[in-house]
């Protein structure tokens, strides 16, 4: 497997999971731009991890919420590679809150990101795709869009419209060479499980009843990426694929 030439652009692609798929795609030769929003230490630390495998790195800046951010990013990554094969949507945020408390801004807030801005992305980077015939669309999702979760609910439906999102480029772009697919990764320690109340009792529950014997890592979830994006996953199309270590399989802990 080698996407040695190819040039990826990852939201988020500076830390957690955004760090681990940055540094396989860069592993196998890929040229990467790497998006942040505020933490661009994290950002500069990979791009300088990244260029030591060998490969053109960039540093873009944009703040997703605004779909203008989101177009100006792509362009921006594509002009500094010289062009943009892969486009992976990682970056995501929202408001922890029960469903019948969301208000109009925790719906704004989270659909922008974790959905508008990837519509806008790929549909900016497409005509880079479609001048080589050539083209992989990955986006990060989560168990959260298929099951409840105590106050996940707008996390949880922006990520189901993520899903449905990428099934209908999948259909509408296969014939061109260009291919869109969804990883839901199960529990992985990063910085976000931070902001959740109930971590310690989410990781004790994780390593407890995850049939592989131990958390997902970054790492992992950057190689299935990795392989979405090779051409031996060529005919995997509108899929998503869950690296969970076989966790969401267990019906009781």
């Amino acid at each position: 497997m080698s996407l040695a030439g190819k040039r990826a652009l990852i939201t988020g692609g500076g830390r957690g999971i955004g760090r681990g798929i940055t540094l396989a795609l860069a592993a196998q030769g890929c040229h990467v731009a790497i998006h942040y929003a505020r933490k661009r230490a994290e950002a500069k630390e990979t791009a300088q991890a990244a260029s030591g495998l060998g490969v053109q790195t960039a540093l873009v800046r944009a703040n997703l919420r605004q779909e203008a951010e989101a177009r100006r990013m792509v362009e921006e990554a594509a002009g500094q590679l010289g062009g943009l094969d892969i486009l992976v949507g990682n970056a995501a945020s929202g408001v922890l809150k029960p469903a019948a408390e969301l208000e109009n801004k925790d719906w704004e807030w989270t659909v922008s990101v974790n959905v508008r801005s990837i519509l806008a992305a790929a549909q900016t980077a497409l005509p880079h795709m479609r001048r080589g015939g050539w083209g992989r669309i990955i986006t990060i999702t989560s168990p959260g869009s298929r099951r409840v979760f105590p106050q996940y609910s707008i996390i949880g439906i922006s990520k189901a419209a993520l899903e449905a999102l990428t099934r209908y480029l999948a259909v509408e772009l296969a014939a061109e060479g260009i291919t869109a697919n969804c990883v839901s990764p199960g529990l992985v320690v990063t910085g976000a499980l931070d902001f959740f109340p109930m971590r310690a009792e989410m990781l004790d529950h994780a390593q407890r009843n995850t049939p592989a014997g131990r958390l997902v890592t970054p790492e992992d979830v950057g190689a299935v990426v990795a392989w979405l994006c090779s051409d031996a996953a060529a005919m995997v199309v509108g899929q998503t694929i869950e690296v969970d270590g076989g966790y969401g399989l267990k019906m009781l802990g």
